[in-house]
Formats: structure tokens, C-alpha cells, sequence
């Protein structure tokens, strides 16, 4: 049977990945899509960089546009990240009848509702799981495997770079701006790794799992984003001195108000398999009502993982490109005119559990007053840590557990805190979820 024919919109990491796993695993590819995947033309910025990568075995070009209005290219492959330029790239390949591929979260998460109703009036399929966690199926999982849940929640350590700068944290003692250093001098951060530690990352695949998981709208711009770059090792070490450690999560949740779509630093019991995800590796955990928990884990970056999670979805949509598209697996599991809006709540509006931690004057009285400010707000302390302070100190640490309360009262019986005269300085808040 003729080889289905591959586009390739840039030759970086991940582009170099596909382009070697494809040529090393053709086979194997073969034997389970039925049919040879080839690459046949690529665009890309640096001609000669990826003409020594190829080494003649497929047309290298600068124009992209040469390879999305090409008759013979029958999937177009994105991985040139960016959205605004992209986007007309991927429109443009659709209304050609091609199918895409693409690993690009921002682009989905952004402009996905456009594409994927472009792509269904097309007739089109448009496949992403590299979008998500690399080389982790969990795409797949949420859209196909998990069909019969209603899911509750998920909750994923999806960027590896933060997840790294954290596990050091906590395990040196270091503070975040070494680590930083680190973990660009290792290449496990970008040069600008503002999209990394300040959540935006994670926000964009956060977005797009609660659009498969709830059936609702990516919806980017409603979604809570706080990143990891204003967190202390002195709250690293406090959270594991009472059992807890702390992750930046990405977190989708159902409730019966409405979504919560949120990313932030979160305190995670010690015991939960996720909080002992470490490194760079990636991990997403989801509740479904019939299955309960799953977890789903790897490596969420890097060359050959991605370029798995790629590949996957070619053999996929070369078995099901003769298959009428009312009978493909939705782009977003839920069929198109299924989607429904959903509330996803303000911050304000979420419920979840908090740690506290305070700087107070060592003396008395100082706890009867925060306890009744708390109290006043009807918020519930479950556990409480008190330093003794250093020798010729006058104030120490006071560190709460709360109960689940809303966080619009714990912001304001915070502001109330801070207006004591015994409290210095502003308090730190870090949400705590138990995932069980």
C-alpha cells in the first residue's frame, strides 16, 4: 500500500526526534499502521543545519507554506511552536484537506476551539497527545481509555523544569535562584524560563486537559496561573517537616459550582505517589467515578519521548484516514455539538485546604489573636507548627494547616492578620490539596 506522506514544520528537538525515530522504527511502524509513514518534505530556518540531519532522504525547504499547500503531503506535522503564525499555518493546511499533527500546547490552549471546529467541518483529523506531558499517553487515556468515567478531577505535575528546581530545593536546601542557575547550566531550563516557573506552561496543558476531561471549551484566559519563582526553601522545609511536600500542579476540577482550572505551588502529602515524582519527570493523576484513581507517568520532555507521543499519532490517523470522520474519536472526546459551557469559577470561589506561614513578636497573646481572626472567617485549623524562637530573637514562625474553606476567606482573614502589630511582614499561602 502507497506510504502515507509526512509534512514537517520544523527540525528542532522534537522535529529531529521524529525524523530519527521514524527512519530507525519503520517496520515496526509499518506492521502495526498497516502502511510505510514517510517524510517527505520539511520546512525549517537553518537550511543547512538540516540538510546534514536529513543527509538527502526527504526535500528541505524555507517557505512552510510550500509544505502545507503541497498535493502530495497528506499530514502536515507542527513543531515549530508559536501561535498567531502557526495557527494560519495549521488553518491553512486543514482547509487543504490535510490532516495535523502538532505538540504545540500554547497553540491549542489559545486557539484550539477555531482549529478544531475548522478540522470537524473539514472532515480532518488534528491529534496532539505530544501536546501534554511528552511522552505520556495521557491525551489518550483522558479521551479514549477513560470514556466511561465521569471524571472528577486531575491533577499534574506537567513541566518538568520546575518539578526539578523543586526536588532541589528540597533536597539541598538551596534557594530558588541557584537552582534556576542549575538547571539552565544542565539545559533543563530555557535561557528565558519565565513561561516555565512563573505556570504559564503548565497552564497551557492544564487548559487542554479539562477541555477533554469535562467536555467544555479550552478556555486559557480564565484559568488561575501563579508560578514557583516567589517560593522559599524555608516553606519547603516547614511543608516537609509536617509531612507534606510541595509540587507545582496543574489542576482541573469538577465541583458543583462550576470548574476550577488552576496552576500553583501545592502542598502534597509525602505519601501520595505523585509527591514523589522527582527531577524533571512528569506525572498526571486522575479520579474517574468507576475506576477511581489513575496515574499516569514519565518523561514529559525531550527529543525521542515527544517525538513517541508524535509518531503515535500518525500510526493512529493513518489507520483511521479512510474512517468518516462522524465515526473518529472526537478531537476533544465529546462529540461537537456536546461541548458545553461550563462556569470555571474565580479563585475567589475555590474550595481547597491552605498552609500558612507566619512571622510574629515572641510573645503572649499573638496566637488568641490570629486563631480568632480565623475563626471570625470560618476557617479550621487542622494542624500548627510553632518555632521556638533563636537565641536574642523577639519574633518566630508560626506555621497552620487550615481545613477545606473557600479562598476568599482565607484572603481576607489574611488582611486582617497582617494588620496586627505582631505580625510582620506579609504571610506566605500555598494551597494544599490531598488528592485522595
Amino acid at each position: 500500500m502507497k506510504p502515507i506522506k509526512i509534512g514537517l514544520l520544523g527540525l528542532g528537538t522534537v522535529g529531529a526526534g521524529t525524523f530519527r525515530v521514524l527512519r530507525r522504527n519503520q517496520q515496526e511502524i509499518i506492521r502495526r499502521a498497516g502502511r510505510g509513514i514517510e517524510i517527505s518534505m520539511i520546512a525549517v530556518r537553518d537550511l543547512p543545519k538540516a540538510q546534514a540531519i536529513v543527509a538527502g532522504a526527504c526535500e528541505v525547504v524555507t517557505d512552510c507554506l510550500q509544505v502545507v499547500n503541497h498535493p502530495d503531503i497528506d499530514i502536515v506535522v507542527e513543531l515549530m511552536g508559536g501561535t498567531e503564525f502557526t495557527k494560519e499555518l495549521v488553518l491553512t493546511a486543514i482547509a487543504n484537506g490535510k490532516h495535523v499533527v502538532t505538540a504545540n500546547k500554547a497553540l491549542l490552549a489559545i486557539h484550539g476551539n477555531e482549529i478544531f471546529r475548522a478540522a470537524q467541518d473539514k472532515g480532518v483529523m488534528v491529534a496532539f497527545e505530544a501536546a501534554v506531558a511528552g511522552g505520556i499517553p495521557i491525551i489518550k487515556a483522558l479521551r479514549e481509555g477513560l470514556t466511561a468515567n465521569r471524571i472528577e478531577w486531575v491533577a499534574g505535575i506537567i513541566n518538568g523544569t520546575t518539578n526539578f528546581i523543586l526536588s532541589e530545593m528540597r533536597d539541598k536546601g538551596l534557594d530558588f535562584a541557584t537552582v534556576l542557575k542549575q538547571a539552565q547550566e544542565l539545559g533543563y531550563a530555557e535561557a528565558d524560563p519565565t513561561f516555565d516557573i512563573e505556570g504559564v506552561d503548565a497552564a497551557h496543558k492544564a487548559t487542554i486537559m479539562a477541555a477533554i476531561a469535562f467536555g467544555i471549551p479550552m478556555q486559557f484566559d480564565k484559568a488561575h496561573v501563579e508560578g514557583i519563582s516567589a517560593l522559599q526553601a524555608i516553606d519547603i522545609n516547614y511543608a516537609e517537616q509536617l509531612g507534606y511536600r510541595i509540587k507545582l500542579l496543574g489542576i482541573a476540577k469538577r465541583t458543583t459550582k462550576g470548574i476550577e482550572l488552576r496552576v500553583h505551588p501545592t502542598l502534597i502529602p509525602s505519601n501520595r505517589l505523585i509527591a514523589n515524582v522527582e527531577g524533571a519527570m512528569n506525572a498526571v493523576l486522575v479520579q474517574g467515578d468507576a475506576v477511581g484513581a489513575s496515574m499516569y507517568y514519565g518523561r514529559g520532555a525531550g527529543a525521542e519521548p515527544t517525538a513517541s507521543a508524535v509518531i503515535a499519532d500518525l500510526v493512529d490517523i493513518t489507520r483511521l484516514a479512510t474512517a468518516d470522520p462522524e465515526h473518529r474519536v472526537p478531537h476533544m472526546a465529546f462529540q461537537p455539538d456536546s461541548i458545553r459551557q461550563e462556569v470555571v469559577l474565580p479563585m475567589a470561589e475555590i474550595t481547597t485546604s491552605y498552609y500558612l506561614r507566619l512571622s510574629v513578636a515572641d510573645q503572649t497573646g499573638v496566637l488568641a489573636d490570629v486563631t480568632r481572626i480565623m475563626a471570625d472567617f470560618t476557617i479550621s485549623i487542622d494542624a500548627m507548627l510553632q518555632k521556638e524562637p533563636a537565641q536574642d530573637e523577639t519574633k518566630t514562625d508560626i506555621i497552620m494547616l487550615t481545613h477545606q474553606t473557600q479562598e476568599k476567606n482565607v484572603l481576607a482573614a489574611i488582611e486582617k492578620i497582617e494588620q496586627l502589630s505582631s505580625v510582620y511582614g506579609q504571610v506566605t499561602k500555598i494551597r494544599l490539596e490531598q488528592l485522595s
